[in-house]
């Protein structure tokens, strides 16, 4: 009889001589941590994309605002993530993280974003 130890916890392995881990926990707990690994831009950009959503819709409770950039980037919204894009007739570029929107925009020399939310006619 064989007494391999499962590489997660250490636990005797019983059952199928092929058999690595102890359990479904610590077969589980082992795709987690390598998908970690191999995915990791992934989640880096989806965490971003995340809170990027989360700053926009913090401060755009009424779909149209403008507010300082500095104020967004201390909170750490980074413009580089963004989902999708929306040009108007003036040619200005919206970038939107999804149903939330904004617009660099220089007024008076400050940097500030024009804050929307995704509308209709914007298809």
């Amino acid at each position: 009889m064989s007494t391999k130890k499962c590489p997660i916890c250490s636990s005797l392995v019983k059952g199928r001589t092929d058999k690595i881990f102890c359990s479904t926990k610590c077969k589980s707990i082992d795709q987690y941590e390598k998908r970690q690994e191999s995915e990791a831009f992934y989640f880096m950009v989806e965490r971003q994309l995340r809170t990027n959503r989360k700053i926009l819709k913090k401060y755009n409770k009424s779909g149209f605002t403008t507010l300082r950039k500095s104020k967004l980037i201390e909170e750490g919204f980074d413009p580089k993530f963004f989902t999708h894009y929306w040009k108007n007739q003036k040619g200005e570029v919206y970038l939107f993280v999804y149903e939330y929107g904004f617009l660099n925009k220089n007024e008076n020399g400050k940097n500030k974003y024009l804050l929307v939310t995704w509308q209709d006619y914007m298809k």
